[in-house]
This record gives structure tokens, C-alpha cells and sequence, in this order.
């Protein structure tokens, strides 16, 4: 049996803070493993990357979530009572929800509709000057999503619903007024939630048969029970929150392209290779930065023990970028992904292991279809440019953005077949 190398610091939640996506992956480079102990918020923690941790991990013989992630994150990313922190058969039965409204005919809806959201806002982006793609992409795929979900939604009310969807976002790992922006907007978001919830069930207002809505609502545990007022209220904006958050997803498309413009010639009509540039930029660009659980009895892995109830880190930027699955892991080659066949523990952006048991996002398949559309409509339906502005990623930063939000400047819509006249992003 061996000693697990340690982080010898006291506690490091404050270089975690500080450091951000490298915490866990500067450490396992200086200790020379892809395992190691620290502290932090005081509680003895193993931290992990790699994908043979991914696989472990995943392994819920070996893991739970109830009461994993910080008291600070359900009270405004996830919500307390939500999925994410379930284990069992609480878990399968919560998650079949989720999945059910994850239909391939439901996820081209939902692209349809953030299309005709995209195309509408082109001419008004030419009109009006520059605009910050972080913004607008947030405030379209609120629309998106409210009117795919079954959720009534007046055009006044869109800033405010998205600036809640983003304070939740942005608050887990904030100190400050951030962090309290991120629990007001949980707040506000999940009384409006929890009444709606209330109304539909009373008939008050209609939900369309299948929406995320209309599940959501209708749902019923495993024993049987419809979902309490405030779970049913985390679950249906688990189902809204995420959504909106893959505007950073779109605005590291778009970073993406302006960096290497070659590939906005190579795009267009060919499905394949905006799909491989798509999961490149899920691999390469830092979205969440890990995932926690708990051991659920005691065991050896690589001759360290995992006490029971330990607090143990999985580094999902990390194991994205270790060189052990990655080759040049620092370089973006959507190239890599050709004839990629998933690796449930390789490529872990929003988590690892099966969609329809374990703990990976159901939305997963929703991103990837979001992503995809917006770079058919960056690179085919409109030309613009990147005027100089700071696109910078400060990975000290969780979660990470381009302190412009991407500026577009120059935004002109086009033939949906051939780009205008070849203009490229200036750099």
C-alpha cells in the first residue's frame, strides 16, 4: 500500500479560486501522477484526471453524489434536490425523466427553432453595429429553449430570464457580490419556476404533450410521488440553466474560427467536418472545470485507498487535455476526431460514462446539435468581422469567456449557400 502524493498546502481552496481549470492539472504535473490529496473548504479531497480516473469514477459501485458537490453550488448552479445529487434507483428514475425528452426528433426541433431565432436576429445585428456574440447568443437560445420546452415566455422578459440563467452559471466558484448575483438569481428563477409548475398542474396553463414542460410537471419518483413544488422547479430549470449556457460553447466556435480561419472555407456543407470542429472545440476550450462525488466504501485503486466518504474531484478539463488520450493536447485539430468512435471517458466535457444510467449530461447530444447549427450559421449565413478587441481566456476564471463576449462587427447576412465574397475575420 502506498502514500498518496499530497498537495502539502493547508488548504487550497483559495488557489483553486486562483487558479482555476490548471489547479488539478499543475499539481499532477508537478507530483509526477494523476492522483493526489489536498484540502479544500477544509475537507481532506482526492483529485483525479485521466481516463482510466474517468473510469473509475464513473463507477457507481465505487461512487455516489449525495452531498458531493459544495452546499455553494446547489444553492445556484444546480439546485438543491436536483439529479445531479441523486444515486440509485432515486437517480435512474429522475434521469429516464430527463432522457425522455431527449428524442432525436426533439433535438433537430430544438435546432430548428435556435435557427430561426439566429437568422431572424442576422439583419438586426447588420443594422445596429457591433454586438457582443456572448449576449445575443445567450438571450437566443433563452428564446430557444423556453419556446422548446413549453414555457411561456413575453419578449420583455427575455434579458431578465437570461441574466438569471447566466448569475447561476457564473456564482459556484465567485466570491462576493458574483457569487450573491448567482443565489439572488436562483432565487427569483426558482420561485417563477415553482409557480408556473403549480399552474400547470392546476390547468391553469397548458404544457404541450411531451414538453420538457409538460414531463417535468407530470412527473413522478420512485415511489410514485409527483415531484415537490421546489424539485420540480430544479428540474425543469436543469433543463432551461444549461441550455443557455451553451452560448460559451458558440462564442468558442466562433473564437475558434477567428483563430483558424482556413476552417470557415472547409465547413460549409460538409456535416462531418462541423461536427468534428464542433467536438474539437468541446475538447480544447474550458467549459466546467470537474465534477465531485463521494466513495461509497472504502477501496485501493493504484495502491492508494479511498477512505469511505471521502470527497474526490474528477478534472474534466484535465483529463480533455492529458497526453495520454491526447496527442499535442495543447494543439486545436478537429482533425483528431476523424473516424472517432465515443469514448465514454475520454472526451468528458460534461461528464463521463452512459447518458441513460450515469451522471453524463443528458444534454450533451442538445450542445452538440446547438453547436453545430450556430457554425453553419457563422460560417454560411452571415459574413462579419473581429474587430481588435481582448480575447484572451483567463483560465483563473471558472467558467472561462473572452472578456469582450466576442464583439462582431461588419455583420452582413448572406446566401445560406455561398458566403458573399470570401471576407474573413479580421485578426
Amino acid at each position: 500500500m502506498s502514500t498518496m502524493p499530497s498537495d502539502r498546502s493547508p488548504d487550497s481552496t483559495l488557489a483553486f479560486i486562483r487558479e482555476g481549470y490548471r489547479f488539478v492539472g499543475s499539481r499532477c504535473d508537478r507530483l509526477g501522477t494523476d492522483v493526489f490529496q489536498t484540502r479544500l473548504l477544509l475537507e481532506p479531497t482526492i483529485c483525479l484526471r485521466g481516463r482510466e480516473a474517468a473510469e473509475l469514477f464513473y463507477d457507481e459501485e465505487r461512487f455516489v453524489r449525495r452531498g458531493a458537490m459544495p452546499m455553494r453550488g446547489q444553492r445556484t448552479l444546480t439546485g438543491v434536490g436536483g439529479v445531479q445529487g441523486l444515486d440509485g434507483q432515486a437517480h435512474r428514475v429522475r434521469k429516464a425523466m430527463f432522457m425522455s425528452i431527449m428524442t432525436s426528433a426533439a433535438i433537430r426541433r430544438l435546432g430548428e427553432i435556435f435557427d430561426e431565432q439566429w437568422q431572424a436576429r442576422i439583419p438586426v445585428w447588420a443594422r445596429n453595429g457591433p454586438v457582443v456574440l456572448y449576449d445575443e447568443v445567450g438571450e437566443i437560445l433563452t428564446r430557444t429553449v423556453w419556446a422548446w420546452a413549453g414555457v411561456p415566455l413575453a419578449e420583455a422578459d427575455v434579458p431578465r430570464r437570461t441574466a438569471e440563467m447566466h448569475a447561476m452559471i457564473e456564482a459556484p466558484a465567485a466570491l462576493g457580490p458574483r457569487h450573491w448575483r448567482g443565489r439572488l438569481g436562483r432565487y427569483r428563477a426558482q420561485r417563477w419556476a415553482g409557480d408556473l409548475i403549480e399552474r400547470v398542474r392546476a390547468g391553469a396553463v397548458p404544457a404541450p404533450e411531451g414538453s420538457a414542460l409538460a414531463v417535468v410537471a407530470g412527473h413522478r419518483d420512485e415511489r410514485g410521488l409527483p415531484l415537490p413544488r421546489r424539485i420540480a422547479a430544479v428540474e425543469l430549470l436543469n433543463v432551461l440553466r444549461p441550455t443557455v449556457a451553451v452560448d460559451r460553447y458558440v462564442v468558442f466556435a466562433a473564437l475558434a474560427l477567428h483563430d483558424h480561419p482556413h476552417w470557415r472555407d472547409r465547413l460549409p456543407g460538409d456535416d462531418a467536418a462541423t461536427e468534428r470542429f464542433v467536438q474539437e472545440v468541446r475538447r480544447y476550450y474550458p467549459f466546467f472545470p470537474v465534477a465531485a462525488a463521494r466513495v461509497r466504501r472504502s477501496f485501493q485503486w493504484r495502491g492508494y485507498t479511498f477512505p469511505q466518504g471521502r470527497r474526490v474531484l474528477l478534472d474534466l478539463y484535465g483529463t480533455n487535455h492529458h497526453p495520454g488520450t491526447w496527442p499535442e493536447p495543447e494543439q486545436f485539430r478537429p482533425e483528431r476526431f476523424t473516424g472517432w468512435r465515443d469514448d465514454p471517458f475520454g472526451l468528458i466535457p460534461q461528464g463521463g460514462g452512459d447518458h441513460f444510467t450515469g451522471h453524463r449530461c443528458a444534454g450533451e447530444w442538445i450542445t452538440i446539435e446547438l453547436m453545430k447549427r450556430a457554425v453553419t450559421n457563422l460560417t454560411g449565413a452571415m459574413d462579419y468581422r473581429v474587430p481588435p478587441q481582448d480575447l484572451a481566456l483567463d483560465l483563473g476564471a471558472m467558467p472561462a469567456l473572452p472578456p469582450s463576449g466576442l464583439v462582431l462587427d461588419g455583420v452582413r447576412p448572406v446566401d445560406g449557400a455561398h458566403r458573399a465574397d470570401g471576407v474573413r475575420p479580421l485578426r
